[in-house]
């Protein structure tokens, strides 16, 4: 080899030694969160993260089932508008990403641009200046759904506390009603004219709305938690009559207990808990529309939970809209049979379920004694043990001991069907948070 060979060879192998050394650099501080190549505010980075971006598992941190076309949207959508949704986090992580849904859509749906934020308080949309991050689907800022189908956004690096609540918005400039959208959500979330997907003021929202559009879950990448419980039911699951902003569904509540169990050293699964509650829904039947609105259990028990990330509870608290809404009454073993067959879906995942009775629905014009025999039988049939691997009793919990077919009134919000805060609370203090552990078969 000439003297001019060596060194030659040499500079390469210096060359390289740089480039690689430059590379694992860049990775490590966008993985800490020490640099920011997605902020759309230009000011400071985001808060650095407790765990590199690489560390823990992808968990659920919160969700809303997809339920119907939004009235008024079917044929422009949010044409020219932002949608800015605020969400609460269960649990913390180090990167998001987000699921977005065109299910009732009729056409395509395009967004060409989407941000993820920390708000900046309570009831704001307001963002937590320089945490607004740019989102990208495979790779682009825009992204196009079919009309039924739905989008994961790549991850973004972001410091994402549990108990926060996160905004996060889209924009879209072209025709794509209806606007598929998640009603009653006791969430206060905003839109606004233009392209607002960077702005952090917040001020250009004029809209406020009690409902969540497109955005269906936000995952993170999280070493607080190795997996998810989901919350399966209908409004009593979805927090109908709590309290706006509150965050005082039950499952909410049961994440608290939870964060509260393990921060005081309780030998606990560290599990997030999401939502996936619908009102009105039924085990059997889907409502109106085409495609059907607010799909029966067993159609969305797949794609609402199964196909949820790292699942390995299920909690089911569905059934008494079937006896209130179906024509006569349901038959107590067609429901049972219903229940069964979610509870097989989910043992075909590995997944645990633990089961809710039916709680009573007082003295209503359409309630008589044919669907009260309905609701003991199938809660005859669910504290047996032949339903579900656990049981959590809801109707023992909040039913008013003196008067068995009512709501106690202390947890009544007033409709007697329905909890206030009190009795959500309630509802989440009788689960027995070692249901949460092992996977004990229902004898089926």
């Amino acid at each position: 080899m000439t003297r001019r060979h060596g060194y030659a060879l040499l500079a390469t192998i210096v060359a390289v030694i740089v480039a690689l050394s430059t590379a694992i650099y860049v990775g490590a501080a966008a993985g800490n969160g020490t640099t920011d190549r997605t902020s759309l505010s230009g000011s400071r980075p985001a808060r650095p993260s407790a765990a590199p971006a690489s560390a823990g598992v992808w968990v659920g941190t919160w969700s809303a089932s997809p339920v119907g076309a939004e009235p008024g949207t079917g044929t422009e959508g949010m044409t020219g508008r932002s949608v800015r949704n605020v969400v609460h986090t269960s649990v913390g992580g180090t990167s998001a990403r987000i699921t977005l849904s065109n299910l009732y859509g009729r056409t395509a749906l395009t967004i060409t641009h989407a941000s993820l934020a920390l708000a900046a308080g309570t009831a704001t949309p307001a963002a937590e200046v320089g945490t607004t991050r740019r989102l990208t689907f495979g790779g682009s800022t825009t992204v196009v759904i079919a009309a039924g189908s739905q989008a994961l956004s790549d991850a973004v690096a972001l410091a994402v506390p549990a108990g926060s609540d996160v905004l996060v918005t889209t924009y879209s400039p072209s025709l794509s009603g209806p606007v598929t959208y998640h009603p009653t959500a006791r969430q206060t979330s905003y839109a606004g004219e233009g392209d607002l997907t960077g702005d952090e003021t917040g001020t250009g929202y004029t809209e406020q709305v009690d409902h969540w559009r497109y955005l269906t879950a936000l995952d993170v990448l999280s070493a607080e938690a190795d997996g998810t419980v989901v919350a399966f039911g209908d409004s009593l699951t979805d927090g109908k009559n709590s309290t706006v902003n509150a965050n005082a569904r039950w499952p909410d509540y049961l994440n608290r207990r939870l964060r509260t169990a393990l921060a005081a050293g309780r030998d606990l699964p560290r599990y997030s808990v999401v939502n996936e509650g619908i009102g009105g829904n039924r085990v059997l039947a889907d409502a109106r529309g085409r495609p059907m609105e607010n799909q029966a259990g067993i159609r969305r028990f797949k794609r609402d939970v199964l196909d949820r990330p790292n699942v390995k509870i299920v909690v089911i608290d569905l059934g008494i809209n079937d006896i209130l809404r179906t024509p006569g009454t349901v038959d107590s073993g067609t429901l049972l049979a219903g229940l069964r067959d979610l509870v097989r879906q989910a043992h075909a995942r590995g997944i645990k379920v633990v089961g809710a009775t039916l709680m009573p629905v007082g003295e209503r014009v359409t309630w008589n004694d044919a669907r009260e025999g309905v609701r003991q039988t199938v809660n005859a049939a669910i504290r047996s043990g032949t339903v579900y691997d656990a049981v959590v009793d809801f109707d023992r919990a909040l039913r008013d001991p003196y008067d068995p077919l009512r709501l106690r009134p202390a947890y009544d919000s007033g409709d007697a069907l329905h909890p206030n805060d009190s009795g959500y609370e309630r509802m989440a203090a009788s689960f027995e948070l070692a249901y949460l552990k092992g996977s004990t078969a229902a004898r089926l």
